[in-house]
């Protein structure tokens, strides 16, 4: 037996339980892990509350979680790591657990934390994929709503890394630690159309939407080309002609092996708010779903 957190009904974090469930065993291509760490994402919360039983109905009990970082404890025909790897990627079945299994796992480098090597996974690859899908040139300009969220964040430094010009809107508590990043960081709420204007005389070329804040048809106006706008969190993407982007890059390409070099070497950061233990995963829901983080969520076993 093993230890994970499930729960058996929609509803508020509250419905979140530390129960006993069976060790799962790894499939073709799966690893089962010991889990170090695992990342709580807002899909997560979506998943738990019912936001999302319309499109995927859930079968109950629900061990939620997107990613997990771990040891391997047992391998599938087929897996692309052995017994004792540390190892990091998607978790099949839940990643709110003791142990879990993981589909592709990446290798792990010793020079990365488990709560960054756990948060990476999902953030990272919707940063990665995104900006593949915008196709944004080196010397253009990108604005990136919701630069200060985890997406955010990590859209800013590889859009920087590549020689693209990055606005970001964001808090005014945030404004500091984005332009440590190498954007131009704007204010979001009432006149930001005006102030990115200011912030951008030659005009916005590409728009990464990561707030769904309602900001789609004023990012279509200022690109002049709905075809520029990519949104991942505003349902309302396709009535100003946006693309919902979701699921994996068109080429098959989640870029997940080279954001985790690109973090354990430095020239990829991603903030950790605050850590959890397993037992306290309703909490870490809370905390989200009222903005008390700013930055990822870690639950650790």
């Amino acid at each position: 037996m093993s230890t994970a957190i499930t729960f058996s009904a929609y509803g508020p974090p509250e419905v979140l339980r530390l129960t006993e469930v069976d060790a799962p065993e790894p499939g073709p291509g799966q690893v089962r892990i010991r889990v170090r760490a695992a990342s709580v994402n807002p899909l997560d919360l979506k998943i738990r509350s019912g936001l999302m039983a319309e499109a995927a109905p859930a079968r109950f009990p629900v061990v939620p979680g997107l990613d997990a970082a771990g040891v391997v404890e047992a391998v599938g025909e087929g897996a692309a790591a052995a017994v004792g790897d540390e190892v990091l990627g998607v978790a099949v079945g839940g990643g709110y657990a003791e142990q879990a299994l993981l589909e592709g796992p990446v290798a792990k480098p010793a020079a990365l934390s488990w709560e960054v090597a756990a948060s990476l996974v999902t953030v990272g690859r919707t940063a990665f994929r995104v900006l593949g899908q915008l196709g944004v040139p080196e010397g253009r300009t990108l604005l990136v709503h919701g630069a200060a969220g985890s997406v955010g964040v990590i859209a800013v430094q590889l859009a920087v890394a590549r020689g693209i010009t990055v606005i970001g809107t964001v808090a005014e508590r945030d404004v500091e630690r984005v332009t440590a990043l190498g954007a131009t960081a704007v204010r979001y709420g009432d006149g930001w159309v005006e102030r990115v204007r200011a912030a951008a005389p030659g005009g916005v070329d590409f728009v990464f939407d990561a707030s769904g804040a309602g900001v789609l048809a004023d990012s279509v106006a200022l690109t002049g080309d709905a075809g520029r706008v990519i949104t991942i969190a505003d349902m309302a993407a396709a009535r100003h002609g946006v693309r919902f982007s979701a699921g994996t890059t068109e080429q098959g390409e989640d870029g997940l092996p080279q954001l985790v070099e690109l973090a354990s070497t430095g020239r990829l950061t991603l903030p950790i708010r605050r850590t959890y233990p397993l037992a306290e995963a309703a909490r870490a829901h809370a905390d989200l779903e009222a903005r008390r983080n700013r930055g990822k969520a870690v639950l650790l076993p």
